[in-house]
This record gives structure tokens, C-alpha cells and sequence, in this order.
């Protein structure tokens, strides 16, 4: 009988480090499902109305990037099986919102975030803090950030350009699977976090999009 072979901390360092360059180099990652931006008619956007959705699409490939960060990091150091596979499960499904708004931001003639790098990083740390303390904590950490981004897709779908039907589309479809994140963690036993710890992560999230929107 086969058994399943045991990662020892290297294996899994080498796995992340793999994940990170995926993640953080330009056109490595692949999606699973096609963008729901082929869906969509090209429609002309103005030199500013283009500027101004490449910011904002530039904003959630960051968001993605950090949930990349995030899961890996929780999956490091998630103690339960099953919570780790489904870490490294999330962080497979928003592979295809990182590679989405990649796309749609050079459509858009711009570029991803200088800023890429250090974001994850930090995203990193803070997954496998959270994991080491518990996975309750884990897991509640993750639908509070997804709330978070729900929020931000929300504000950004109202602010895109009316003709930007494109993003629209990808930010609609993110909208639906980042709220399904969010359920299923807390539906896993994730702990609620109290409003002014989820109020610092909103001002932090602050600092980020308005660093990312230009850079």
C-alpha cells in the first residue's frame, strides 16, 4: 500500500520559494479558467480613463499577489491536514484572479506594481504568523482579509470607467469567489476577528492601494 510521503521543512521551503516566482514573475503563473474579460466587446477608453483602470486593476493584481503570500505563508505552518490543503487550495483559485488582472493591466498599456516584492513578503510573514498561532486564527484571518477585498472590488467596480466592461467583468467574477473564500473559512472554524483589529487592516490596506495605484 502506497503511503503519502512526508515534507520536511526544506521540501517545503523550496515549494514556496517556487510559488514566490510563480507568483511574482511576470506571465509565470498560469490560469485555470479562461478570463471572463474574453467575454466582454473591446470598448475605446480615453488616455485617462485607461490610466485610471490600470491603477485600479493594478491595485487588485497586488491583492492578489498578497493573497498568494498569504495562503502559502498559513499553509506552512497550518497544523491540522486538512486546513493546510485547503490553504493550498484557496491559493490555486486565486491564481486565476492574479493572472486576470496581470492581463487586463497591460491591456491597459500599464505595468504590475514595483511594489510586487515587498508586499508579498510582508503578506508571507503574516500568513505563517497566523498559522503558527492557530489554525482558528488562520482561518479567521482569512475571511477577514477577504471581506476586505470584497470591499475594494466593490469600490473599484463603481469607480472603473462606465464603458471598462472588461474589468468589470473580472472584478465582478473575483467579487463571487473572494465572498465564497471568506464563508468557507469561517464555515471551517475560523474565528471572527473583533472590529479594531479589522479596522487596522483596513489602514493598512490603505497604504497599499495608494502606493500600488501609481506605482
Amino acid at each position: 500500500m502506497a503511503t503519502a510521503r512526508r515534507y520536511s521543512l526544506f521540501d517545503k521551503l523550496i515549494h514556496n520559494a517556487d510559488q514566490a516566482l510563480r507568483t511574482l514573475v511576470p506571465g509565470a503563473a498560469q490560469e485555470f479558467r479562461p478570463s471572463p474579460a474574453e467575454q466582454r466587446e473591446y470598448q475605446e477608453l480615453t488616455d485617462a480613463e485607461a490610466k485610471h483602470a490600470a491603477g485600479l486593476m493594478r491595485i487588485n493584481h497586488t491583492g492578489e499577489v498578497c493573497a498568494q503570500a498569504l495562503y502559502q505563508g498559513q499553509a506552512l505552518t497550518a497544523k491540522l491536514p486538512e486546513v493546510r490543503e485547503a490553504m493550498e487550495e484557496a491559493a490555486r483559485e486565486e491564481t486565476d484572479h492574479l493572472v486576470w488582472c496581470e492581463k487586463r493591466v497591460k491591456e491597459l498599456g500599464s505595468h504590475t506594481s514595483l511594489l510586487n516584492p515587498l508586499f508579498y513578503g510582508m503578506s508571507f510573514a503574516i500568513g505563517a504568523a497566523a498559522g503558527k498561532i492557530s489554525d482558528k486564527v488562520s482561518l479567521g484571518f482569512v475571511a477577514a482579509t477577504e471581506d476586505q477585498v470584497c470591499k475594494h472590488l466593490a469600490q473599484h467596480m463603481s469607480s472603473l470607467p462606465v464603458q471598462d466592461e472588461k474589468s468589470k467583468a473580472i472584478l465582478l467574477q473575483m467579487l463571487e469567489d473572494e465572498a465564497k473564500h471568506a464563508t468557507t473559512a469561517l464555515n471551517a472554524g475560523g474565528h471572527k476577528f473583533p472590529l479594531p483589529v479589522k479596522l487596522a487592516m483596513t489602514a493598512v490596506s490603505k497604504v497599499m492601494t495608494k502606493s500600488v495605484y501609481r506605482l
